[in-house]
């Protein structure tokens, strides 16, 4: 087999070989929290799902759709996935390379880097939906699975805040969401959701008024979906929506929105006509390395957080989380709606 192996090599050459991805993945940080969300929050967590299925097929269009069929294409999949698929949502975690294969063989490293991402996302509210878990120890639980993503340097998304610029001001930028306003205006409204749901699990002491505050966060989201016109004008940023989180947990809160940005600019690289089609993997890769880098093209944590006012506040960015806005030192919260 050895043998077979090297002459397959030989055959591929090692230029070829050295241009491949590898998969080199790594599973959920252990404990008996994992999954504690999904099981206990349900609806939020299968809307996750959904999200993953979202990015995946709106990756896949953008690369492989004709230009000409383009708009009808992205259309016809804003309409299943507002209609259909977020009304009922996946049980499970989608495959996301079964629904974007192109994509993900064209630049594995980026999904790879957004599965990372979104897998610490995913135990942040595990730990968070666990009462078995005291309070304090489920601050410092996050800090330690926060390390264990960054020891992934090659997939990590640094946790120094990036600027802005590299989402707005490439020549490629704000391509995709100037002539696709609802599909990005949903995209940002998962983002929004994504982080706004910690808010709840962070604000309220009891099961139920964090099912309660939950069921109100999920509410808003789809308040949005019904009405497009509310959907984000901005990217949400993190401080913003979830200040509680990002008083608690600033590194992951700042690789969230580093990962939204990429999210961003990825798409932009796909849709724009400036990059042909034999250079966007290339474009894809630098721009992971912008955001694996923490010493370029950054912000200090000062501007992170001033960062959602000067982009118009959080009016723009979908709204608060839980129906009234929270400074970050805030302490007390109105109780949300009862539903």
């Amino acid at each position: 087999m050895r043998t077979i192996i090297v002459l397959l090599l030989g055959l591929l050459g090692a230029g070829t070989v050295a241009a491949q991805d590898r998969r080199n993945e790594q599973f959920y940080y252990p404990g008996s929290f994992n999954f504690q969300f999904l099981k206990r929050y349900p609806s939020g967590a299968r809307l996750f799902n959904a999200f993953d299925y979202g990015h995946a097929v709106l990756y896949e269009t953008l690369l492989t759709a004709p230009p000409a069929r383009l708009d009808s294409v992205l259309a016809k999949e804003y309409r299943f996935l507002t209609t259909d698929l977020l009304v009922r949502p996946p049980r499970f975690q989608v495959a996301e390379e079964t629904i974007e294969p192109k994509y993900a063989k064209l630049a594995w490293r980026a999904k790879q880097m957004f599965d990372w991402a979104h897998l610490l996302h995913r135990q942040i509210y595990d730990v968070y939906a666990d009462e078995r878990i005291p309070a304090a120890e489920k601050v410092r639980l996050v800090e330690r699975i926060t390390d264990y993503y960054l020891t992934r340097r090659d997939v990590a998304f640094t946790a120094v805040p990036k600027s802005m610029a590299l989402m707005d001001e490439q020549p490629f930028s704000q391509v995709f969401r100037k002539n696709h306003v609802h599909f990005n205006g949903l995209i940002w409204a998962y983002h929004w959701l994504q982080v706004g749901l910690y808010e709840p699990l962070l604000t309220y002491d009891t099961p139920a008024a964090k099912q309660a505050g939950v069921d109100t966060t999920v509410g808003r989201f789809w308040a949005m979906v019904r009405q497009p016109e509310t959907y984000p004008a901005v990217m949400p940023m993190t401080a913003t929506i979830a200040p509680r989180f990002s008083a608690a947990h600033p590194r992951a809160a700042v690789i969230f929105d580093n990962l939204h940005m990429m999210h961003d600019i990825i798409s932009d690289i796909l849709r724009s006509p400036l990059i042909p089609a034999s250079g966007k993997r290339a474009a894809i890769y630098a721009q992971l390395a912008e955001f694996r880098d923490p010493s370029q093209q950054t912000m200090t944590m000062d501007e992170w957080w001033m960062m959602g006012e000067m982009m118009g506040g959080i009016g723009l960015m979908g709204g608060p989380a839980l129906g009234v806005a929270a400074p970050r030192d805030s302490t007390a919260m109105p109780m949300p709606h009862q539903h």
